[in-house]
């Protein structure tokens, strides 16, 4: 259930499955009947349970879970936003089977209950909350009751996590089918708080035929192109990598992302270094090679090895023309690549120009941050200002023509064909120096290995979190590698079971 469905997509599979013999009725009916279950679990029966209706399908659910729950021995209030004889369709079936009071909505009833549920506004919120509807809003958060939100937190943006006004804070938000962008995308996700997927009877061959091309980063999206290492392989048959040091007083961030391709399962890693930087890295460095390598032409000169078969630039490497001529020789010997950092700053302002330099490399993942993002893509505005995270990154693989990893809690991957894939799963205390640079290693070991970009760096943001959750708070970007080593074992184990199934 990895796939993410955006409220048109969710709205179309919906459709399916009625065009397909079953009532919408019945879907409300089930919708309604697994919010009263959820609900049922936070407190006993005859708890006082405050149910705030909408005067859409949300609302629809919520008369059914209002009905459910009384007739289990809860004291319901139902409160309806709106008119009930405006309902319509199964809204209003829904609202006919209710037998007690529907009440007009006010701040003051929610002082007397335990539990409210939020039925107010779904995924198909179209504008920003404003007036009633906003204070409705301010007044569940204001309550300090635990909220039980259907479908979706109201004033939550479904397509892009953005709160349009002002948004419910769930305890727990009961979700139909599958999850959509914005229970992943921030500030959604803090808004949601659990998140229970309930099945209200929808195919999961009604959702392929939706043809999603979002998805929650977890391993079914990608383990089936995880390399792991065969019985009768050799560490040369996994890929060399290189990694491109900075200046001899910025050699660090060289040094993590080298350790973490290593750990990742490249078979060996070569730091190429400027001829100041290799005694320092020479004397820090013990399993990972360092080679002399003095800017573009001893770059070229160095991947005249065909065995080097992967390349990291920018973690370190310094802003400007040397940055920019290196990228275009690495390029240039046609290698796997990935670009970090000041290799992504060096092109600020030109994305189309990077794009034609990268055209004739056979894989690439760029892994910008905001700030980063922004600089490189300054000349394309229609990028940086899109929608959500989600068409930001889409937008920027489709320019560059590779996968685009967008950086932050909710890390975005992006390819050029459309397919995305959010991130839920980076601790807070991952944000730390280095910690980036360890990202970099991570997606530049898969590619040396053979794994496609996407998969590669939807699996190296995956690894990444549960490596920083491995660590633990207080955790420094050293702890990554470590932890890193467990993670994998425990990914590898997995991926074995499944070729035994």
């Amino acid at each position: 259930m990895f796939e993410l469905l955006t409220p048109d997509e969710m709205a179309r599979a919906d459709r399916q499955t009625i065009a397909e013999g079953m009532p919408g009725i019945e879907l409300m009916e089930r919708a309604g009947r697994a919010v009263a279950e959820r609900t049922a679990l936070w407190c006993p029966p005859g708890s006082r349970v405050a149910v705030v209706c909408g005067p859409g399908n949300n609302g629809g659910d919520g008369f059914v879970a209002a009905r459910v729950l009384h007739e289990r021995g809860y004291r319901v209030r139902l409160m309806l936003f709106g008119s009930r004889e405006k309902l319509r369709g199964d809204a209003a079936e829904a609202a006919r089977a209710w037998a007690g009071e529907v009440e007009t909505f006010t701040p003051e009833a929610l002082a007397h209950t335990d539990v409210v549920i939020d039925a107010l506004f779904g995924a198909g919120l179209a504008r920003d909350l404003d007036g009633d509807a906003k204070a409705a809003v301010d007044a569940m958060n204001a309550a300090g009751k635990p909220a039980i939100a259907v479908d979706l937190p109201s004033g939550i943006d479904g397509a892009t996590g953005q709160v349009r006004g002002a948004a419910v804070r769930a305890a727990e938000t009961v979700i139909f089918c599958r999850r959509k962008p914005g229970h992943l995308l921030l500030p959604g996700r803090l808004h949601c708080g659990e998140i229970y997927v309930a099945d209200i009877g929808i195919k999961d061959e009604t959702v392929r035929a939706v043809s999603p091309q979002t998805f929650a980063n977890e391993p079914p999206l990608w383990l089936a192109h995880f390399p792991v290492p065969r019985a009768d392989g050799h560490k040369y048959d996994r890929g060399h990598a290189v990694v491109v040091s900075g200046p001899m007083h910025a050699t660090g961030a060289a040094r993590l992302a080298a350790r973490a391709a290593l750990r990742t399962g490249a078979g060996l890693v070569t730091v190429a270094a400027p001829k100041a930087a290799v005694p320092v890295l020479g004397a820090s460095l013990t399993a990972v090679m360092v080679r002399e390598a003095n800017g573009a032409k001893g770059l070229a000169k160095l991947l005249g090895d065909k065995r080097l078969n992967a390349v990291l630039l920018g973690p370190g490497q310094g802003v400007g023309k040397a940055t920019k001529d290196a990228v275009a020789a690495a390029a240039k010997a046609r290698r796997a690549l990935v670009l970090d950092a000041d290799a992504l700053t060096s092109f600020a302002g030109a994305a189309k120009a990077l794009s034609k330099i990268l055209a004739a490399v056979p894989a690439a993942v760029l892994t910008p941050h905001d700030g980063e993002f922004a600089r490189l893509f300054s000349a394309q505005p229609a990028v940086v200002r899109a929608a959500s995270k989600v068409e930001r990154a889409r937008a920027a693989a489709r320019q560059i023509g590779k996968a685009v990893l967008l950086k932050g809690p909710d890390t975005v991957v992006a390819g050029p064909d459309g397919r995305a894939a959010i991130a839920s799963n980076a601790p807070p205390w991952l944000a730390t120096a280095g910690s980036g640079d360890v990202l970099a290693g991570v997606v530049t070991g898969l590619l040396a290995q053979g794994m496609p970009a996407f998969e590669a760096a939807c699996a190296a943001v995956w690894l990444h979190g549960e490596a920083g959750k491995e660590a633990g708070p207080g955790m420094t970007s050293e702890d990554l590698d470590p932890a890193l080593r467990l993670v994998l074992q425990r990914l590898i184990r997995k991926r074995l079971e499944a070729r035994k199934a």
